[in-house]
């Protein structure tokens, strides 16, 4: 009867007996088991991202939020109401930055910047 004395990567040996077919298929199994990790802890615990700034103001414009011109502040008014809270003073630059990438367009009216999608 074949027998085959296996020594893993952790330090166990492991001996195995039986049918030619019977070892080679363990082994086999043992040579995959060596080769293949399972994700740490980190990655199979990772929440999902947190969202930004940028990809919620993305999705008002998905969701058709900039039909109609708005503020600064309305923008301000419609993530709030989601639950997520940013001064004016950090969606300025986003606000601009979507526009140079011309997924938004800006509008002077009395000397205030409305926003259209």
């Amino acid at each position: 009867m074949p027998k085959a004395i296996v020594t893993t990567k952790g330090g166990a040996t492991v001996t195995v007996e039986g049918t030619q077919g019977e070892v080679a298929e363990l082994l086999r199994l043992l040579d995959g088991a060596e080769r293949t990790k399972e994700p740490s802890r980190a990655a199979r615990s990772r929440p999902n991202p947190k969202p930004t700034p940028t990809g919620l103001i993305s999705d008002l414009i998905a969701g058709g939020f900039f039909r109609e011109p708005k503020e600064l502040g309305a923008v301000k008014t419609a993530l709030e109401e989601q639950g997520h809270f940013y001064p004016v003073t950090t969606l300025s630059p986003l606000m601009l930055r979507l526009v140079r990438k011309r997924e938004l367009r800006r509008i002077r009216e009395r000397k205030r910047w409305l926003y259209v999608g």
